[in-house]
């Protein structure tokens, strides 16, 4: 029982040393903050090709070289039917020009014009009318000819005025779509996999400058390799729950000043077994995830001597996991298919693929089975990892603990 007491107090003992010597370090507010410079930029990026295209938008319009009478028809059937289009799917405006003599050669014209980006050119009579258009305007040309036919429509129905007045009312839906239930299923795949890739590597990255600067010997000449490698696992595992507990804070408090039309679509995207249970597994399905992932780079890291070597290592895993993640996506995408049932099964894509499925299916005794066998996968990974730990750090340091410890004796 004191041996056990005291590898545990080692072992979180180191934990607490990690904890400390990644977070308080100015490097780690940089790393905290990381998403949201890189979301940041990303705003920057899309806000220059939004105005770009606004004001490229702007100077695409739609001719009808018409009369008067003619004329006025179109701008009333243009009216009517913009209304069914979103204000980002409408075609371009729509210009009325006066004929010439040859309204062919004008309508050619006007392609060539500096002036005007024109998308789709109309001329001749309402009842046979030519429209011209350009390489990327086939849409806009066949919205011109049912500008036409719109506009005899409603010459010949003898008014212009509305004829039918409906009343258009919201409705909020009870229970998630289940496109809105596929869409919160692989955005919990896709932050699972996000988040475990981001801070597990942060532990090869420690263990590479410890490597480098003999910190690890000293460690492992003074406790158990056992305890060393728990406790960079745990201490790692807090840097996790504080960097989602930090971004989960800002998201949480920042959902209430959203308005009112996003904050409607975003309920949509509701998952199927509740807001409570679902926060609840997926906490658990990332902790499980981020062990997992943590324990097998921990196990490699420690194999490499350089740098380089932990780099070279990392990249299968990586791929590995990218892998996972696409397999976790598609199981999210067909739900109760034999490829989601396989990737809820397989050890490494199970936490992404229960976490999808928590937003898909409101049942509750599959996750109790999932976390069950997950748990069983994760302490096999650990005893693995952990001896190709003590295995890879006694190698660097030529031979084991007595002579690590001859060397701090020297030092």
């Amino acid at each position: 029982m004191n041996r056990t007491r005291r590898t545990l107090r080692q072992t979180l003992t180191i934990a607490r040393r990690d904890f400390v010597a990644t977070v308080f370090t100015p490097t780690f507010l940089i790393f905290l903050l990381a998403p949201l410079i890189m979301l940041s930029f990303g705003a920057i990026g899309g806000l220059g090709a939004a105005t770009m295209a606004d004001s490229s938008t702007d100077r695409i319009k739609l001719v009808a070289l018409a009369g008067d009478g003619d004329g006025a028809r179109l701008l009333r059937a243009d009216r009517d039917l913009r209304r069914i289009f979103r204000e980002s799917e409408a075609p371009p405006r729509l210009e009325i020009r006066p004929t010439s003599v040859d309204p062919a050669q004008q309508a050619r014209a006007l392609f060539n014009d500096e002036d005007i980006e024109v998308s789709a050119v109309l001329y001749g009579p309402l009842e046979r009318p030519t429209v011209l258009h350009g390489v990327a305007g086939e849409r806009t040309g066949t919205y011109m000819a049912t500008l036409a036919e719109q506009a005899l429509r409603n010459e010949r129905a003898g008014t212009a005025e509305r004829l039918s007045n409906a009343t258009i009312r919201p409705f909020e839906r009870e229970r998630a779509t289940r496109s809105g239930q596929q869409a919160a299923g692989f955005g919990a795949v896709f932050v699972i996999f996000f988040l475990t890739l981001l801070l597990a590597g942060q532990t090869v990255g420690m263990l590479a400058e410890e490597r480098n600067n003999k910190v690890i010997e000293v460690l492992a000449a003074a406790v158990p390799l056992e305890a060393v490698f728990f406790g960079k696992l745990l201490g790692m595992f807090g840097v996790a729950i504080l960097f989602v507990g930090f971004w989960g804070t800002l998201i949480t408090q920042g959902a209430a000043l959203l308005p009112g039309d996003v904050a409607n679509a975003l309920g949509a995207v509701t998952p199927a077994i509740g807001i409570l249970p679902f926060a609840l597994v997926y906490l658990t399905y990332f902790a499980l995830a981020f062990l997992l992932l943590g324990a097998v780079f921990l196990g490699v890291g420690a194999q490499a001597a350089t740098m380089r070597e932990i780099q070279m290592l990392s990249l299968p895993i990586t791929i590995f996991q990218v892998a996972m993640f696409g397999l976790s996506a598609a199981a999210a995408s067909s739900p109760g298919t034999g490829l989601a049932t396989f990737a809820e099964i397989f050890p490494f894509s199970s936490p992404f693929a229960m976490a999808a499925r928590a937003a898909s299916s409101p049942e509750i005794w599959p996750h109790l089975l999932a976390i069950a066998w997950q748990a069983l996968w994760l302490a096999i990974t650990i005893s693995i990892g952990a001896r190709a730990f003590r295995r890879g750090v006694l190698q660097s340091g030529s031979g084991g603990k007595m002579k690590l410890s001859s060397l701090i004796g020297r030092g």
